[in-house]
Parts: structure tokens; sequence; C-alpha cells
């Protein structure tokens, strides 16, 4: 890992699993969706398997030929401040953090757009947890 701040937020988001576990709002929203996608923190990839809105898997690191449909890309400045209780103006959102080209999201964008609020619900939960790592 390249520093402290990179640190800080893998080991936030390696909590995911925990934090929406049983997550109604987010089950709710993601009832239809069974997908596999990455999360980049820095240089950390996370590979999630998404089951009818559960979170059935979630590996960490660079796996050779791993299939992802789409992936959220963003350094760890990015994610620690968009993490923060109450981030900044400009660091609150995934549209927000794309605009500063501190996030990208690349491959079919079709389910990330059809899933927005799932999506941005789910990178969202360590938020109620960051302030502790």
């Amino acid at each position: 890992m390249k520093s402290d701040q990179e640190a800080r937020a893998v080991a936030a988001f390696q909590r995911l699993p925990d934090l929406i576990a049983n997550d109604s709002d987010l089950l709710r929203l993601g009832r239809y969706l069974t997908i596999e996608f990455m999360v980049e923190i820095g240089s950390v990839p996370f590979y999630l398997s998404i089951d009818r809105g559960r979170l059935a898997a979630m590996e960490r690191g660079p796996q050779l030929m791993r299939p992802w449909i789409f992936a959220v890309r963003g350094t760890e400045e990015a994610w620690s401040r968009f993490w923060q209780p109450i981030p900044e103006p400009g660091w609150h959102d995934i549209f927000a953090l794309m605009k500063r080209q501190a996030v990208r999201v690349e491959g079919d964008l079709r389910p990330f757009m059809a899933n927005l609020q799932y999506i941005k619900n789910l990178l969202a939960a360590p938020r109620r947890i960051f302030t502790e790592c």
C-alpha cells in the first residue's frame, strides 16, 4: 500500500459486508440486481459479487482475468473524503468525485445507471465507520 490514508480507506471498505448485511433499504433497492463489479481504492482492487441485492462475496487484491461488468476506480484521497460523516461539497457524491476526476467509472454503464441509488448507497456505507479506522 502506498500510504496510511490508503490503508485506512482499505480497512474501512473491508468492513463493507458487516455494514450492509442487514440493510433492508439496500436489499429492497437491489432486489433485482445480480452482478459482478470492481471497486478500486487507490491501488487495491475489490471484486464484489451481488446476488439479488445481497453481497454474496467480496475478494480483495488483483486477480488475473477476473471478470467484472463495471469498475469504480478512485484515489485513496477521494474515498477518504467521500467517507467522512459529512463530506465537504464536491466530495459528497460519486458524480461530484467524477467531476473532480478523482473517481472514474468504466465498463458497461447500463447496470450502473439502472441501479444507481443502490450503488451509491453501497459505496457510501463506510461513512458509518470511517473515522473509527
